[in-house]
């Protein structure tokens, strides 16, 4: 698995919106926030995370999601909320749509993110710093998509998790190597990729 992982649920059922959360205060002090006793009580959106999503609210250009399913982090919590406000949707929390979890390096500076990417580059498998490897990642996030394929038909979900899980979610579903996750273009805050047609 280490090299691609294989997907097998096409044609889509339903189509996806696969949302980065907002700008963060972990983003805004430059720190990894990567554990659930970190994250999921604080760290949430930041003032600027707050603007983009009512920019993105008020000016959406989606298809109008039927369903949210969103990582149970306070900052993708929060954006979910957004959305599912504004349609009128209640909230569907997926411990599984979590961030990568950063081991020894949680709560630590984000200039480590570099040196941990390059080593996914070399090995997707790899816990150095006891980081979660890039495919344990990829399979609990397609397992996300591959659920919602086996339960729902003719929805828009939109999906709320963080860069990384989204980056190697996206890579994954492309039958890319693993060890590419970064080739992909960067998922800025608060944007949305669709899948599907």
């Amino acid at each position: 698995m280490s090299n691609t992982f294989t997907t097998s649920f096409y044609p889509w059922r339903n189509r996806y919106l696969l949302m980065r959360h907002g700008h963060s205060q972990a983003n805004e002090q430059g720190l990894i926030i990567s554990s659930p006793g970190r994250g999921l009580c604080g760290f949430g959106l930041s003032p600027l995370g707050e603007a983009q999503l009512s920019t993105v609210v008020d000016q959406w250009r989606w298809p109008t999601p039927t369903k949210v399913v969103h990582s149970d982090f306070l900052r993708t919590t929060q954006t979910a909320e957004r959305v599912a406000n504004a349609f009128g949707l209640t909230l569907e929390k997926e411990e599984r749509l979590r961030e990568r979890y950063f081991g020894e390096l949680d709560g630590q500076t984000d200039r480590y993110y570099p040196d941990v990417w390059a080593l996914d580059a070399q090995d997707a498998d790899h816990q150095q710093h006891q980081v979660e490897a890039v495919s344990r990642v990829a399979k609990r996030m397609c397992a996300v998509i591959e659920g919602l394929e086996r339960r729902c038909d003719g929805e828009t979900v939109l999906v709320v998790s963080h860069g990384d899980p989204l980056q190697i979610l996206l890579t994954a579903l492309a039958n890319e190597p693993l060890t590419q996750h970064r080739e992909q273009p960067s998922l800025q805050p608060a944007s949305i990729t669709l899948l599907g047609s």
